[in-house]
């Protein structure tokens, strides 16, 4: 089932862990990469926001934001899509997404994008309405324990977006230290990127697998079974290498871990 059809099964007013019910609207953004590779990030992102209390929409009419037109300079092709993207959540109240990447593009790149354009005052406002996952749950709802249960030890790993461009580092942290069975160990050079940046990869391969392959070495080291991150992208880089090295170690989105059934997977 794509992530579509995955989230509209989520979509619903959950009832809050702990009692406590917010009553907010979200509208959730599903980038490219969890629609077409990790549904379940969608649907498990969903599932939590639900629980949480928050009344759930998905705008099926969603599509890519235009970020990597934009990083690759063809900005004219990527306001095309970012265009689309306006005028799918423009009046929306809240945007969540299980992304730094992405929401970094909307919230920081989109009025660069817009400036001096038509768009430009839509695209101010929506950039204060979208929020990375975790950083929604901690920040504006208030709560870092979301009733999860997940056994095994695991480092966490900071991807670029999420730290650099948003400024979002204790927050993944918070929700992932409530979480029932879960050892949590730091690695060194949490900090460091793991070698996507996404059209980085493709155009400095080996620079971009050597990065991963320092980082891997780095989760490795410090003995844990999961290496857990806030966006795909870097899960799908980090995979690969230990896919292609036979090694027993597991990228997780975080959301894998907040949404888990309570064993190590």
């Amino acid at each position: 089932m794509d992530s579509a059809g995955s989230v509209r099964m989520a979509e619903s007013r959950g009832s809050s862990v702990q009692g406590q019910a917010t009553d907010r609207e979200v509208w959730l953004f599903v980038p490219c990469l969890v629609d077409q590779f990790y549904p379940e990030v969608a649907e498990g992102m969903a599932r939590i926001l639900a629980r949480l209390g928050c009344r759930v929409h998905y705008p099926p009419r969603q599509t890519c934001c235009g970020q990597p037109a934009f990083n690759t300079g063809h900005w004219h092709d990527a306001r095309r899509v970012a265009r689309h993207f306006l005028d799918v959540f423009g009046e929306a109240p809240t945007v969540v997404a299980p992304s730094g990447s992405c929401v970094s593009m909307v919230r920081v790149f989109f009025p660069r994008l817009f400036r001096s354009t038509p768009e430009e005052e839509i695209a101010l406002r929506l950039s204060g309405k979208v929020f990375e996952f975790s950083e929604f749950v901690v920040r504006q709802l208030g709560r870092e324990d979301v009733g999860a249960s997940f056994h095994g030890r695991a480092a966490y790993h900071a991807s670029c977006h999420l730290l650099r461009e948003l400024g979002i580092r204790e927050e993944p942290l918070r929700l992932l230290r409530k979480v029932q069975g879960l050892e949590l160990v730091e690695m060194k050079d949490a900090e460091a990127c793991c070698g996507f940046g996404g059209t980085f990869a493709v155009k400095f391969p080996e620079l971009s697998t050597s990065m991963a392959e320092y980082k891997i070495e780095q989760a490795r080291a410090a003995g844990v079974q999961y290496i857990v991150m806030n966006d795909v992208s870097c899960l799908m880089q980090l995979q690969g290498v230990i896919d292609r090295k036979g090694l027993p170690l597991r990228a997780l989105h975080i959301v894998h871990v907040l949404s888990g059934g309570g064993a190590g997977r």
